[in-house]
């Protein structure tokens, strides 16, 4: 294929350029997080600490560019209207790209990247929220709601580090990360059990009670408020277990044997099951002590890692004419390469604490083995036409 077609097919839909984005970006910035936690390297950095650098990048820049993606394709599928693509595209992508690349100097170019970051949001948010108010699909306002959120704690995150809102560092980080959560919640649970019952080769029905659904959401959203806004650590922990005990019960009724024969499968289950231990290491963290970094940590590699990397791979197959249940090779080595990633950071520590900066090191490694796999798969699927045009 010439260059031309593949610019072309690159800047075709929105999929293509922040899927690979996220992937590039998920090893570049994961590799210069090891450097600074592990080796000591100097990145400048004023009024903002090193982990929230890390967590805003983690957050903003890998986990908003994978929904970026998968929303653009969405809404467009949704309601038969382009939403973005060619030049506007390529436009809209950049102004991602730009603040990721300046946050990868520290703050030192902190008040462009701001722009550059709120820029984004605000024009994905209206692009979309346009082109689902011109067709009346109402009920998808909600995903819109939660993009706006989104945004929302990103500008929270900004005025907090410029000392404009008090907290709002951490309130814009940690609100983003449980509208996150929310959001594969709700989204999971329409299309986990139709992905298993349409991929396990048999009949089968999955379990999925909407009078599980609405308790689960109810007590996620007082979880967060709890944990956000009250210093209420017996409150959260409590809900949190709760929040466990559902999922669990959700996740019982949602198994089925033929799950382990397709990652594609098996990596979904395995990351709402992470999710769910996040929620039991919250309460952990109350009851036992258990350091509350390693449920964060539940939730963000175990749960968004996981998930997003292996809807990418689903998403790019399924509209790029490939077929979703016979997926390139790759795809289970690098989603074993990213569960193995989670089993260092979350399970390791708690069985010995002792080497706790070595678990961190081969979690990072495993992070960045599994994107560059996903990059190298599926860089040439990204950039070229679609199979049956």
């Amino acid at each position: 294929m010439n260059t031309e077609n593949t610019a072309i097919a690159f800047s075709e839909i929105g999929f293509r350029p922040f899927f690979l984005g996220a992937g590039i970006f998920a090893m570049l910035s994961m590799a210069l997080w090891s450097a600074v936690y592990l080796f000591q390297f100097d990145l400048p950095l004023q009024s903002l600490s090193q982990f929230e650098w890390h967590a805003h990048e983690m957050i903003f820049g890998y986990a908003f560019a994978v929904i970026s993606g998968f929303l653009l394709t969405s809404v467009r599928t949704w309601t038969r209207k382009p939403t973005a693509h060619g030049g506007f595209l390529l436009a809209l992508f950049s102004l991602w790209l730009t603040a990721r690349l300046l946050f990868l100097f520290g703050t030192s170019y902190i008040e462009v990247a701001a722009v550059f970051d709120i820029a984004f949001a605000l024009t994905l948010a209206t692009l979309l929220s346009y082109r689902i108010i011109q067709t009346k699909k109402w009920p998808q306002l909600a995903i819109i709601t939660i993009l706006l959120v989104l945004t929302t704690c990103n500008i929270t995150f900004y005025l907090g580090l410029f000392d404009y809102v008090e907290h709002g560092v951490y309130r814009g980080i940690y609100g983003a990360l449980f509208m996150i959560i929310a959001l594969i919640l709700i989204m999971g649970r329409r299309v986990i059990p139709f992905f298993i019952e349409k991929g396990v080769k048999y009949p089968v029905s999955m379990f999925n009670s909407k009078w599980l659904d609405i308790p689960v959401m109810a007590l996620f959203v007082l979880f967060s408020i709890s944990e956000l806004f009250f210093n209420t650590p017996m409150l959260t922990a409590l809900l949190a277990l709760v929040l466990f005990t559902l999922n669990a019960a959700r996740l019982i009724g949602w198994h089925s044997k033929g799950i382990w024969k397709q990652s594609l499968l098996w990596s979904l289950y395995i990351s709402f099951w992470l999710i769910s231990f996040g929620f039991l290491l919250f309460a952990g963290s109350y009851f036992f002590d258990i350091p509350k970094l390693i449920a964060i940590h539940a939730l963000t590699v175990g749960g968004i890692g996981i998930i997003t990397l292996g809807m990418m791979c689903r998403v790019t197959l399924g509209h790029t004419g490939r077929d979703v249940y016979q997926p390139p090779k790759g795809v289970a080595y690098a989603l074993i390469a990213i569960v193995l990633s989670a089993v260092t950071r979350i399970i390791l520590p708690l069985i010995d604490g002792l080497h706790y900066e070595l678990w961190i090191g081969l979690s990072q490694i495993c992070w960045i083995v599994a994107f560059l796999i996903f990059t190298i798969t599926y860089a040439p699927i990204l950039t070229k036409a679609k199979l049956n045009q």
